[in-house]
């Protein structure tokens, strides 16, 4: 697994450059497209909360990059794992109630364990420079 983090970077906004941030970025396309999709009761409810989770994965990743420790930034980075578990658990909510077949579900979990490898590896990698 590479983890980058490039100090030296051009992009003031270093978290650009970061393979993780990336990562999460691609994994956020597809279940944002499928909440668009659920009944418009959902709207405001279930599809919502999918999204802010989503996207709570992205944020934290960048919020992480300015901390002034790896402490902290490990804070950030658990912060975006939690989001990815809220995502999972959106997934499964909206399986349960028939907005997403069963092939999607799974497609997420996948999506979703391959990010929750990097973002481990991210933190292992954080960790170790403690």
């Amino acid at each position: 697994m590479t983890i980058t983090m490039t100090m030296t970077t051009k992009d003031p906004f270093r978290f650009r450059d970061w393979d993780i941030y990336r990562d999460a970025r691609v994994f956020r396309v597809k279940p944002n497209k499928i909440t668009k999709t659920f009944p418009s009761e959902e709207k405001f409810a279930l599809g919502d909360q999918s999204r802010r989770a989503l996207n709570s994965i992205i944020l934290n990743i960048a919020e992480s990059a300015n901390k002034s420790t790896d402490k902290d930034r490990r804070l950030y980075i658990n912060r975006a794992h939690c989001s990815l578990d809220e995502t999972v658990a959106c997934g499964d909510c909206a399986l349960d109630s028939g907005y997403i077949i069963e092939s999607q579900h799974k497609e997420i979990l996948k999506d979703a364990d391959s990010l929750a490898k990097r973002l481990r590896g991210f933190t292992q990698h954080l960790s170790s420079s403690l």
